[in-house]
């Protein structure tokens, strides 16, 4: 666990001294999302309506822009192949990153969101039930970008390889996550939608690792 932790404090370190990264996926969420009134118009009850599918499509756009970075640079140095070679299992060595990932860029997007669901007019409850959906979702983002950035490791264009595979197998969480709030406005419980992010989650935390792993290792040899 001390390794898995280190290499989790290594990758946070790393963004850090490279902030300029983190303010761009921020910026772009914010920018995504408030260009939304502006083409729709300032009608409170249209921009509500929209307002959960616009915040998770623009937080889940604004992930993808680092993910093609995620094990890029290592592998471009050399240092994938260290730790490959590392006794921490190249299975946890992803899941680590993945990890970092998320604390970067997947949580400031759930901080981020209550400021920008009052500009889409939002009540207290449906932001809460926005927020919690993406605390909950963004992991599962940051695992099947994870799992793409693996598999096109080293190609060309990867950028777009990278979007071809991760958008349709991220769509169950958009669905889950919107759902959410959807059913909070109709009257519904959120409980069940929140179980089904979970589910999500845990499926996909069982199954990228190992997947990661193996493309990583195909990468390297």
């Amino acid at each position: 666990m001390s390794r898995f932790m280190a290499l989790v404090g290594r990758d946070l370190r790393l963004a850090w001294r490279r902030p300029g990264d983190a303010a761009v996926v921020l910026a772009f969420f914010v920018l995504a999302a408030s260009l939304f009134p502006l083409g729709v118009g300032p009608a409170l009850e249209t921009l509500a309506r929209i307002a959960p599918g616009v915040l998770w499509v623009a937080a889940l756009f604004a992930a993808m822009l680092s993910l093609d970075r995620l094990f890029a640079d290592d592998f471009a140095d050399g240092t994938l192949e260290q730790l490959a070679l590392a006794p921490l299992p190249l299975e946890l060595t992803a899941l680590a990153k993945c990890l970092a990932h998320w604390i970067v860029t997947g949580l400031p997007l759930a901080v981020l969101s209550p400021a920008l669901g009052l500009l889409f007019g939002l009540d207290a409850a449906s932001i809460a039930t926005l927020t919690a959906s993406l605390l909950l979702g963004a992991p599962s983002l940051s695992l099947l970008g994870g799992l793409g950035a693996a598999l096109t490791l080293g190609a060309r264009r990867g950028g777009a390889l990278l979007s071809l595979l991760v958008l349709p197998l991220a769509v169950p969480v958009l669905i889950f996550g919107v759902g959410a709030v959807e059913a909070l406005k109709g009257g519904d419980g959120v409980l069940a939608h929140f179980a089904l992010l979970g589910a999500f989650l845990a499926g996909t935390l069982a199954i990228t690792p190992w997947a990661m792993a193996a493309a990583l290792r195909q990468a390297v040899e």
